[in-house]
């Protein structure tokens, strides 16, 4: 899933920031037909966006991490090579290194990160790790961007991080134990997520997000079929283990929602509605892939809840306005 750095709408005001009341505000001056298609993207992308990690789960039933990450980007390009061909001819050949470094930095490489980390995490935590993905893009955008850096974006930052290492240690009874390392490997997706949206904002400022999205499949998906087809024994499980077929439709449904349409759908976002109404995607897709994780079984612990207050609290403190 890939989120923005998002900075709420700077209001003509003296109040304090109150992330209820900007949020109901940033509905109330939206147009009728736009606050009820705002609304309705909401919901769908943080459904999509939240069921993604359970789906991840259900392939690596029959899938080892690596075919997951392959497929799920062989995948989405076979759904949108048809978009792609079409938008080929909008392109300069300059374009086409920062395609495939943003095809590698939005894709290929989270979608070998995530479902390696979910060979020892719960769907559930792989969710909650993946709102570390606007503070990313804040660090990266303030260390080589020059971006500005605000005190509060400190702070929200050491308190996310600090909410990471709690929810990777996290054990039961309350306590905590060894750091689950694993952990880390969602955090390095969230930073290519980070990186990736900073590239795109400042090389490639002019081109549809229709075109990055698409042709970017199109440029990195030759290395997911040779990877595939000749490192994996993808074939042979597709051909004599049992479930094998139902693990491969939960990736397609992945790849095509999780990876295409999702991405779609968020940009659509960001146009009708205000940068505060789309950042509130990092808030609500937690909630869902926890609802997943424990219609599966997944036990969440004590700590695994206050890691989530602390990396939802900092996202919020590094994206606040100031006073």
């Amino acid at each position: 899933m890939s989120n923005t750095n998002l900075q709420p709408l700077r209001k003509k005001t003296h109040c304090i920031d109150r992330p209820i009341f900007n949020l109901c505000t940033s509905i109330f001056i939206m147009s009728d037909n736009k606050r009820v298609t705002a609304v309705f993207l909401l919901i769908t992308l943080s459904l999509i966006w939240g069921t993604s990690f359970i789906l991840i789960k259900q392939g690596l039933k029959v899938f080892s991490a690596d075919e997951v990450g392959a497929l799920r980007v062989a995948a989405a390009f076979i759904f949108l090579v048809p978009v792609a061909v079409i938008h080929l001819k909008e392109l300069q050949s300059s374009d086409y290194w920062k395609l495939f470094l943003s095809g590698m930095l939005a894709v290929f490489i989270p979608a070998f990160l995530f479902a390696t980390a979910q060979t020892h995490l719960n769907s559930s935590l792989a969710g909650i790790l993946n709102t570390l993905s606007p503070v990313w893009t804040m660090i990266i955008g303030a260390a080589l961007f020059h971006q500005r850096f605000r005190g509060w974006a400190v702070l929200g930052s050491a308190i996310s991080f600090i909410g990471c290492i709690v929810l990777a240690m996290a054990r039961a009874e309350g306590g905590l134990g060894a750091f689950n390392s694993y952990a880390l490997l969602i955090v390095l997706a969230c930073a290519c997520y980070g990186m990736n949206l900073n590239f795109i904002k400042f090389k490639m400022p002019g081109m549809a997000p229709l075109t990055i999205i698409s042709v970017s499949l199109l440029l990195i998906a030759p290395l997911a079929f040779v990877y595939l087809f000749g490192f994996t024994e993808f074939t042979n499980k597709l051909a004599n283990t049992d479930g094998a077929w139902r693990a491969l439709g939960f990736i397609s449904i992945l790849a095509l929602m999780g990876t295409a349409v999702a991405n779609l759908l968020f940009y659509k976002l960001v146009k009708i509605s205000s940068p505060l109404f789309a950042s509130s995607v990092t808030y609500v897709m937690p909630l869902v892939s926890v609802m997943w994780g424990v219609i599966d079984g997944e036990v969440l612990l004590i700590g695994h809840f206050a890691g989530m207050a602390l990396i939802l609290g900092g996202v919020y403190l590094a994206n606040r306005k100031k006073a």
